[in-house]
């Protein structure tokens, strides 16, 4: 084998390893577990740090593999999902499945190295996403609670790693992520609703694009905002915002609802994109927030 084709065989797979793992969302939700991270460590520990990305981003990529796994005949039905490298057939099941089983060994021991709970956490938000949320999806659009579980651990997760623990500071920054689940994904369920459909996949409150779904949209998103607010107060333990980083949180929240209620008056899957679009600004930018304020201060 010539080294060009040795060269182009390598590049092939690292393309199809970072489609089957959803590398760009992998690393957004890594994110947000460094961001916990960040909050929770009295002292910034690179090993520990180096240790929760590789674990974290195996157990995403996992996850996301699994879920692949599960749904490649729906995926092949669907124009946004028809070229994943196994309905594609670039990857084939069984590769696809070796993949995932050493993602998922790498991921839970590297989160033990940390420690046992953080590992557990790990295991947990596997286990309920391609368990529960992944075969709930053409069953009930309350997949998307479900699926709202795993979804908040990793902000909260970076939290337990940096401590150890579990308490009313990992359950707010679980809160927050949980409740901004809601309108982030009945977002993408409306504008995404026709090829959903294709493959029977159940992604809004009442399986239709309507009145119902842009109300509970706008109620979460309100939820989300006075939740992020919450620390503001001095009730959350050792996760405490200064008045003007919670101004701060404001005026993002506000831009948040704002985009929500303009979804909820246009109706259009444009402007759903858009809201969509906040929602990850939201809370990417309520995470900078939040880490900012506690070095800053």
């Amino acid at each position: 084998m010539s080294v060009i084709q040795t060269y182009t065989r390598k590049k092939s797979f690292l393309k199809n390893f970072a489609e089957i793992t959803k590398v760009r969302l992998s690393i957004s939700v890594l994110f947000s577990s460094i961001a916990g991270y960040l909050l929770g460590a009295e002292n910034v520990n690179l090993t520990t740090l180096l240790l929760l990305s590789v674990g974290g981003y195996c157990m995403v990529g996992a996850s996301n593999v699994y879920n692949q796994i599960i749904e490649r005949d729906l995926d092949a039905l669907m124009e946004r999902t028809k070229n994943r490298p196994i309905p594609a057939e670039r990857i084939s099941v069984n590769s696809a499945f070796t993949i995932a089983v050493i993602l998922t060994i790498i991921g839970i021991v590297t989160l033990y190295a940390i420690n046992p709970i953080t590992a557990m956490f790990g295991a947990i938000c596997i286990f309920m996403y391609v368990s529960l949320y992944t075969p709930l999806k053409t069953k009930t659009p309350l997949s998307v609670f479900v699926g709202a579980f795993p979804g908040a651990i990793p902000f909260m997760l970076g939290w337990v790693a940096a401590t150890g623990s579990f308490g009313i500071e990992a359950g707010t920054l679980f809160m927050i992520q949980f409740f901004w689940q809601f309108p982030h994904f009945w977002a993408i369920g409306w504008f995404l609703y026709d090829d959903y459909e294709k493959a029977g996949f159940f992604m809004l409150p009442d399986g239709k694009k309507g009145k119902n779904t842009l109300t509970q949209t706008v109620l979460y998103t309100i939820w989300t905002v006075l939740a992020s607010l919450i620390p503001v107060f001095g009730v959350t333990g050792n996760l405490y915002l200064t008045p003007v980083s919670g101004v701060l949180i404001g005026l993002i929240g506000l831009g948040f609802l704002y985009f929500a209620i303009r979804f909820y008056k246009i109706k259009t899957n444009k402007v759903a994109k858009q809201f969509m679009l906040a929602s990850v600004s939201y809370i990417t930018l309520l995470q900078i927030v939040y880490v900012a304020d506690k070095f800053i201060r």
